[in-house]
C-alpha cells in the first residue's frame, strides 16, 4: 500500500520546484521576446536564434567550453578510477591516508585558492621548463581535470567498496589474467559509477568560472566567462537563446536516458 503525501508536503514540494525551475522557464520564454530588453515582453519572435548564429564570440566560447569539458571529464574518469583502485584494491600501503586526502582535497578547497595555486604552478613551470607556453585551453583542461578527478574518485571508490568480489575471484581461479578480469568483470560492474562521474565532471567543467578565470589566456575564454563579463554591459537576448538550446539538449538527453532505463527494466 502506497503512502500518500500530506497536503503540506505537497505544498512545500510545489514551492521548491517553482523556486528551482521558474527562473529557467522565464529564461526560455524571454528567449522568444522580440524586444532587446530581457525583462520587458513585447511580442513573440525567433530572431535572436538567428542572431545567435552570427555571434562568433558566443559560438566560439561555447565550443571551447564543450571541448574542455569533454577532455577534462574523460581524463578525470581515467585518473579518478586509477586513484580509486589504488585506495580500495592495494590494501594498506605507506602514505595511503595522505594519498586519500590529497586525491579528494579539491572537494573542500575554495575554488579561488585552487585557481590561484594552479596559476602560480603554471607560471613556475613555464619559467623553469618552458611549458606550458602561456595560458589557454590546455591549462584550463588540466585545472578542470584536477577539480573533477576528486568527484570521480569518490564515486568510483564507493562503487568498488560495495562491489562483491566473488566474481573476480572465481574468474582468477579459472585461470583468467588480472587484466582480463578487470576489462570483462570489474569494468562493466563499475560502469554506472564511471558514467555518473563523467557526466558530473562534464557539468562541473562546463559550469566553472572561478578556476577558468585564473588559468585562461587570450582566445580561450569559456562560455561562463563570456556570460559573466557581458553582465557589466547587460545580458543580450542571444545568451537566453543559447541557454535555451543547452537546456533543450540536456532535457532531451535526460528523457532518452530515462526511456532507455525504463525499457531495460521491463
Amino acid at each position: 500500500m502506497q503512502n500518500k503525501l500530506s497536503p503540506s508536503l505537497k505544498a512545500f514540494m510545489t514551492l521548491g520546484y517553482c523556486f528551482l525551475y521558474f527562473p529557467i522557464l522565464t529564461l526560455i520564454i524571454f528567449s522568444f521576446n522580440s524586444s532587446r530588453q530581457i525583462t520587458m515582453w513585447q511580442g513573440f519572435s525567433t530572431k535572436w536564434y538567428g542572431s545567435l548564429l552570427h555571434d562568433q564570440v558566443l559560438i566560439k566560447s561555447a565550443l571551447i567550453s564543450l571541448q574542455i569539458a569533454a577532455c577534462a571529464a574523460t581524463l578525470a574518469v581515467i585518473l579518478g578510477t586509477l586513484a580509486a583502485l589504488a585506495l580500495v584494491r592495494l590494501g594498506r600501503f605507506r602514505g595511503r591516508n595522505f594519498f586519500g586526502i590529497i586525491a579528494t582535497a579539491p572537494l573542500v578547497m575554495p575554488e579561488v585558492i585552487t585557481g590561484l595555486a594552479l596559476l602560480l604552478l603554471f607560471v613556475g613551470l613555464e619559467q623553469i621548463l618552458g611549458w606550458p607556453k602561456g595560458r589557454g585551453i590546455l591549462t584550463i583542461t588540466i585545472a578542470h581535470t584536477t577539480l573533477c578527478m576528486a568527484y570521480v574518485t569518490i564515486l568510483v571508490r564507493g562503487r568498488l567498496s560495495d562491489m562483491d568480489r566473488s566474481l573476480e575471484e572465481a574468474a582468477l581461479d579459472l585461470g583468467a589474467r588480472p587484466l582480463k578480469v578487470f576489462t570483462a568483470i570489474t569494468l562493466p560492474l563499475i560502469f554506472p559509477a564511471l558514467l555518473s562521474g563523467w557526466l558530473l565532471a562534464f557539468a562541473l567543467s562546463l559550469d566553472d568560472l572561478v578556476i577558468a578565470s585564473f588559468v585562461s589566456g587570450p582566445g580561450s575564454s569559456t562560455l561562463p566567462m563570456v556570460i559573466f563579463s557581458s553582465i557589466r554591459f547587460g545580458i543580450t537576448p542571444q545568451i537566453n537563446a543559447l541557454a535555451t538550446i543547452i537546456i533543450t539538449g540536456v532535457g532531451i538527453g535526460v528523457m532518452v536516458a530515462g526511456w532507455l532505463l525504463h525499457r531495460k527494466k521491463y
